[in-house]
């Protein structure tokens, strides 16, 4: 029996050990992720993201014991992915313990892996993707994929999840931070945690005059692009009706994740969120843009291995060469390359 039929049957063990593989890169791996994946695609995936020392990983503790609670429905079955910084030494994950998670410890619906950047930027791993799918196909109901905390980088995380949570606190400046981050364009719910501390009230301000601006902007594009006239007016006025049906404006929503303050409130948002993706077709869009990012990001590693592979390592190194002397352009070395190498 593979790893892939133990997984499908309920092995946690035989998870555990694909995960690693999928980390490594090893070509069993690969294979079991393959007979894998035509049974993924059922999972709600939640990225969290937001700089250092917002709670990330405390508000996903405290999401995922909601989840799990009988008393608020019939409990699902939660995977939590924490991505965290790499160890300078030995390349793994600095918080592999997860301690601030130790309150699911225990619950055999409940998986967590630590996952080490190794390097990679967005705030993601780089074979995150692929432990994502793993943990569908084993019959998680929801992921809860947590970001590194790199702050204005994170971005990777809104062509992965379904949902993107934006988690900001008082005090750190997130008015500003937001802005650079270009977070109205990933958010589709915007936390406030640390809700009790000074400057809530101007954090909240700050991130409801952007989203204010983001619609307003969105209403003058569909008006200018009609011309003004009778028939053009009122088709514009359509759109905007419709607009306002089918879009999901992002709500911004307090919690304090250490006293679970919020928590139930966030829950229910973040269902509400999933309904309206599936109900409004966007969950079919989403999907297909995870996707294309994924085949995307194979197919330039695929190739730059290949290509490495197949061209000797001292034209390279000629090519970095008359680069270093300012012989030629970056450009140019990547054309000359591709064509045919270099002679030193």
């Amino acid at each position: 029996m593979t790893l892939a039929d133990q997984i499908l049957e309920g092995d946690r063990l035989a998870l555990s050990r694909l995960l690693t593989q999928i980390e490594n890169e090893t070509p069993e791996g690969r294979e079991n992720l393959g007979k894998l994946f035509p049974h993924t695609g059922d999972s709600h995936l939640v990225g969290i993201t937001g700089g250092t020392g917002t709670g990330k990983s405390t508000l996903v503790n405290h999401l995922a014991r909601y989840f799990r609670h009988p008393d608020h429905g019939t409990p699902k079955k939660v995977a939590v992915v924490a991505i965290d910084p790499s160890s300078p030494f030995t390349g793994g994950a600095i918080l592999g313990d997860r301690i601030r998670m130790r309150d699911l410890a225990g619950d055999k619906g409940v998986f967590i892996r630590s996952m080490a950047t190794r390097g990679s930027l967005g705030g993601l791993a780089k074979s995150t993707a692929g432990v994502v799918q793993a943990m569908d196909a084993a019959g998680y109901e929801i992921i809860f994929i947590e970001t590194v905390g790199a702050g204005q980088t994170e971005v990777d995380i809104a062509r992965l999840a379904h949902t993107t949570i934006v988690v900001e606190a008082p005090g750190l400046g997130d008015d500003i931070q937001a802005i650079k981050a270009g977070i109205l364009e990933i958010a589709d719910i915007l936390v406030i945690n640390k809700a009790d501390r000074p400057g809530v009230e101007a954090t909240e301000r700050a991130l409801r005059s952007m989203l204010q601006m983001a619609q307003s902007s969105n209403r003058n594009l569909i008006t200018n692009n009609n011309h003004h006239t009778e028939i053009g007016m009122a088709e514009a006025n359509r759109s905007l009706d419709q607009i306002n049906i089918e879009m999901w404006i992002p709500p911004i929503h307090r919690t304090i994740a250490t006293e679970g303050t919020g928590i139930s409130e966030l829950s229910q948002i973040i269902t509400d969120h999933y309904n309206h993706l599936r109900t409004s077709d966007e969950l079919i869009k989403r999907e297909r843009q995870r996707l294309r990012s994924e085949l995307d990001t194979l197919l330039r590693e695929s190739l730059l291995a290949r290509w490495r592979n197949r061209v000797p390592e001292k034209e390279y190194l000629a090519a970095l060469d008359k680069l270093l002397r300012r012989e030629i352009t970056p450009w140019m070395a990547v054309d000359q390359l591709i064509d045919g190498g270099f002679s030193a």
